[in-house]
């Protein structure tokens, strides 16, 4: 018995030498990797499963999928691009570091958009589903859960009508987030011919123990002219319904524009992946979707960017664009989010906003789902207001949106929150609006929020208890998993 011990565990000390060195060569950050690499070689009993299950930070079998795309595709991709040209804005005197965004999202602002700000559940749920019954070719709807209650029965009883009307209906939900869906349920949209697959982020051998990638994105889009995205996923908690988290504060965003056509092919990239086949029959020509080019010129439409980021990036695409933005602000920086644990480059922008005089204003959730996150947070939250920046903690209820506000015309709303989790593991997608008209809208509705918080003055996590200031400190060592 004790030879079947040391046996197994010289095994695991040289997996965790082997992994050690794997995790110095592939982690993003040096804390990272040296954190991985001292457990791997100490405890590696332990470490060595850990690792191969939450250490990974690249997401290789997404970028593999798209490796040998046909070469008829590239055309097709190409073609679309050229059609998109007369709706891009070359550059944006609103947007002074509008290269660097431009280059990260992978896609410049698009002219000729209406935008829509969505406040809470039911108007989005409302707004969703008038969209939906419009469809008259194809409707797209990705989320990252997707429960079998009453909110997602409402959508999968429509989707079915649509589905007997002769429109295409596609379904993408994660399989973790969305892990209640049971079979019966899904084989009823099968049945009616809607097509309905799971991200799958463990499909292929590399992948078969990664569970730490999540495809965290919302996106609808109908017939290419009309998207919606945020932080919303469905379900019957997202209308407040969730006894321990309620109210739910969130919101989400209409546009009805050539950027639809970005949000769809984030979501034609998504499915690919998923089920090994390209969607036919999208359309991908504005003024086939009934885009009209003249509303690229009307000042009363609205220029949109929608940023797609996640781990399979080259880059840390929403760490970097986060960045970008806030060292664009000149005159304040307001950030609503239910995880605030910034990495150190969002953080040093930050401080740097706060050195400047900015007015720098964060809302975050008093009562939380997450303990870890909402402990964890305070660290930042602490060391941010000694600088000078204003602390909101939400009362009413569990606040859950993804909203930025910078200066007088930049906002973002989307599904990517202020922790490494959204910076570096999941899948992503936002939208960001620059016009003045927008940005007071979002303003107002932050107003509002700020009047249901309260401000945390004075907040020095160094004169907490020792108990607060320990839960603290060992929370942000799980920061990067979170």
């Amino acid at each position: 018995m004790v030879e079947i011990l040391v046996g197994a565990y010289l095994f695991f000390q040289v997996l965790g030498v082997i992994s050690s060195v794997h995790a110095i060569l592939s982690t993003r950050t040096p804390q990272g990797a040296i954190a991985w690499a001292i457990s791997l070689i100490t405890i590696p009993i332990i470490s060595v499963p850990a690792y191969w299950v939450l250490g990974r930070s690249k997401f290789d079998g997404y970028v593999n999928t798209w490796r040998d795309i046909p070469r008829d595709i590239e055309q097709e991709m190409e073609t679309i691009i050229q059609g998109m040209l007369p709706y891009a804005v070359e550059n944006s005197i609103n947007f002074p570091e509008y290269e660097a965004a431009t280059r990260l999202a992978r896609s410049p602002l698009l002219r000729g958009n209406n935008v829509q700000l969505l406040v809470d559940g039911r108007a989005t749920y409302d707004s969703i589903h008038r969209g939906i019954e419009k469809a008259k070719s194809y409707i797209l709807f990705q989320f990252y859960i997707l429960r079998p209650d009453e909110s997602g029965n409402r959508f999968k009883v429509q989707l079915i009508q649509k589905a007997g009307e002769g429109i295409a209906v596609y379904v993408l939900y994660d399989e973790f987030g969305s892990s209640e869906l049971d079979e019966e349920w899904i084989g009823d949209l099968k049945l009616a011919g809607v097509k309905i697959v799971p991200f799958n982020t463990q499909q292929g051998p590399n992948n078969r123990f990664q569970l730490n990638f999540r495809n965290h994105r919302k996106i609808v889009v109908v017939d290419g002219k009309s998207s919606w995205i945020g932080g919303l996923n469905i379900g019957n908690d997202y209308l407040g319904e969730d006894k321990k988290l309620s109210p739910w504060r969130d919101t989400h965003m209409r546009i009805d524009g050539p950027s639809s056509i970005i949000a769809q092919s984030i979501f034609s990239l998504d499915w690919y992946y998923a089920d090994n086949e390209l969607i036919k029959g999208l359309i991908w020509m504005p003024d086939e979707a009934g885009i009209n080019l003249s509303d690229a010129r009307n000042k009363n439409k609205k220029e949109v960017m929608v940023l797609s980021a996640g781990p399979a990036d080259n880059l840390e695409t929403a760490s970097l664009f986060f960045t970008n933005a806030l060292n664009l602000a000149r005159k304040r920086i307001w950030i609503a989010t239910p995880y605030f644990i910034p990495d150190e480059s969002t953080l040093a922008s930050l401080k740097l906003a706060l050195m400047k005089g900015l007015d720098v204003r964060i809302i975050t959730p008093s009562l939380n789902d997450n303990w870890f996150v909402r402990h964890a947070a305070n660290l930042y939250l602490s060391e941010l207001n000694q600088l000078g920046a204003k602390i909101y903690f939400f009362e009413k209820g569990f606040m859950h949106q993804k909203v930025m506000l910078i200066d007088d015309s930049f906002s973002m709303i989307g599904t990517v929150n202020f922790d490494n989790r959204s910076f570096r593991l999941n899948f992503e997608v936002a939208g960001v609006v620059v016009d003045k008209k927008f940005a007071r809208q979002v303003e107002t509705m932050l107003l509002d929020d700020l009047a249901n918080s309260t401000e945390k003055t004075d907040y020095n996590l160094a004169n907490e208890s020792f108990w607060e200031r320990l839960k603290t400190r060992a929370s942000d060592l799980l920061a990067p998993v979170l």
